[in-house]
């Protein structure tokens, strides 16, 4: 038998040599050690530097969401406790109250990860190790596997109703910081959040329905209306919010509601213009803005953010099912509005699209109006009354930034609601970190008076007129600013969990979700 017969390798002395053998000239050094200098591993992760164990849950678990359950850390019993026997955890009821708490956050309008990161927080409480939560836009699921060798246990949820309380938002996060900081039992966490299921919302109806109107009234002058715009904003307003609401009980669809509330706003502006000659003082006024303040109410401007937010953070699912949410409730906006105008066009109305978008310079009025849009926004997003200052603090201080960049310096416009938007997030991470509390209470209502609604709307209103042209760019214009206010919120958190130092340890922040594209 010849040499290459026997496999000698081509003349090489060492004998056989298969294909698994390293070839000569490529040395095998052995990997830098794990938790080093940043390298990306063979398994193709980056390494994730976990915060130490008393640091903030929400940093903490958000890094632990990051990494494959199989390297993930053992949770770590409390001081002067032993560790519990396995067949002493009660998994499923650990796993129900896991998703339980998962449903009240994804419901309230939390984003995916922090839903994630709470799931597995209250898991590692409980001395839940091999524990991976699934967050989509309806649906939650925990599987815990005690080892390979065992069957795992699978629980789901189903999110069916969503409703926008940051009040038990806020309940929510304070049961979860008890539990994360093994102050609750089971038992006590049970039955602290049925008291939470239970709690009625702070705002009644009512206020509910006035605070809409007080939005739609401060739009109208954000967007250069009057007095009397302002009270014809706020009665068509409230007007809708009580047709949604009688909608809503007898169990027809959001996209219905949301055209139908949007059609006393559009018969409004239609009025105005018709019979302004035969109202004192109201010759001459923008009629087209008592539209856009009346309708601002019911823009979709949280759903935006939060799918943009999900989108960043890797949860392509969640936000692809946002984003089309959000094009569901703005095309029932458009076709109600489109029904009252082209009745109003049969009748004589001429609305000009350009009207309430041209440019309006009166400082300290539109400050004072975006401040009272967005303390009417914190109380129909059922903030507590406490965060209720801040957050128009908040909503004041990104107006100011935007008035100053856009109106004063002429800047761009998309580049000056960016930095608005990153300044809202950055403040209301600062607040929420020192408060141990969701940012969304002090974020959502502060975007408020930078939402695109004029140009969307318009926009749209454009393409109903055959102004295509128009159309095409207000809605290009719109889909910059939204994308821009999005992205500048998700920013400002990002940079405030990097520099921002909390009470107590802080660690540094994990890597970017999952792959990084590898």
């Amino acid at each position: 038998m010849s040499e290459e017969e026997g496999g000698g390798g081509g003349g090489h002395a060492e004998g056989v040599r298969s294909g698994f053998t390293p070839p000569e000239g490529y040395p095998v050094l052995p990997p830098p050690p794990y938790g080093g200098s940043a390298f990306t591993p063979p398994d193709g992760f980056p390494v994730v530097v976990l915060p130490p164990d008393d640091a903030r849950w929400q940093d903490r678990m958000r890094a632990m969401v990051r990494l494959p359950v199989t390297e993930r850390p053992a949770p770590v019993p409390p001081a002067g406790r032993p560790e519990p026997e396995p067949a002493a955890v009660p998994v499923p009821r650990v796993l129900d109250l896991t998703l339980r708490i998962g449903e009240l956050l994804l419901s309230g309008g939390e984003g995916a990860e922090d839903v994630e990161a709470a799931m597995l927080g209250v898991a590692y409480a409980y001395g839940l190790a091999r524990v991976e939560p699934n967050v989509t836009f309806t649906l939650l699921g925990v599987s815990y596997q005690p080892s390979l060798t065992d069957l795992p246990v699978t629980m789901s949820r189903t999110v069916r109703r969503r409703g926008t309380d940051y009040t038990r938002l806020a309940a929510v996060f304070q049961l979860v910081d008890e539990i994360t900081a093994h102050e609750a039992t089971l038992e006590d966490a049970y039955r602290t959040l049925a008291d939470i299921r239970r709690n009625r919302h702070p705002y009644g109806t009512w206020v509910l329905t006035g605070a809409s109107g007080l939005l739609a009234g401060a739009a109208s002058l954000l967007v250069g209306g009057n007095l009397i715009i302002f009270v014809a904003a706020a009665l068509a307003a409230m007007l809708g919010d009580r047709l949604a609401w009688l909608l809503a009980g007898r169990g027809l669809p959001e996209f219905y509601q949301f055209a139908v509330a949007a059609m006393p706003a559009a018969a409004m502006g239609v009025l105005i213009d018709r019979y302004a000659h035969w109202i004192p003082g109201a010759a001459g006024v923008q009629s087209s803005a008592v539209i856009t303040g009346g309708l601002f109410a019911l823009l979709p401007g949280r759903a935006l953010v939060a799918a943009v937010q999900d989108g960043l953070t890797g949860f392509y699912i969640t936000a692809s099912a946002r984003l089309l949410e959000v094009m569901y409730l703005v095309v029932g906006i458009v076709i109600g509005v489109t029904l009252v105008l082209y009745a109003g066009f049969k009748l004589g109305a001429d609305l000009n699209p350009d009207q309430a978008l041209r440019a309006y310079d009166h400082p300290w009025v539109q400050l004072v109006a975006a401040m009272v849009l967005t303390l009417a926004f914190a109380v129909l997003l059922q903030c507590e009354r406490g965060v209720l200052v801040l957050a128009t603090l908040n909503g004041g201080v990104a107006w100011t930034v935007y008035g100053v960049l856009h109106q004063q310096a002429h800047g761009n416009q998309v580049a000056s609601t960016a930095a608005a938007a990153g300044l809202v997030g950055l403040f209301g991470q600062l607040m929420a970190r020192y408060r141990y509390v969701s940012v969304l209470p002090y974020v959502t209502a502060a975007i408020g008076p930078l939402l695109p609604g004029s140009a969307t709307y318009f926009g749209l209103l454009a393409f109903t007129q055959n102004h295509t042209d128009e159309g095409f760019t207000l809605l290009t214009r719109a889909a910059a600013l939204a994308l821009a206010l999005a992205i500048g919120v998700n920013l400002g958190n990002e940079v405030a969990r990097l520099v921002l130092r909390t009470p107590g340890p802080a660690g540094p922040r994990g890597a970017a979700k999952r792959t990084r594209g590898f």
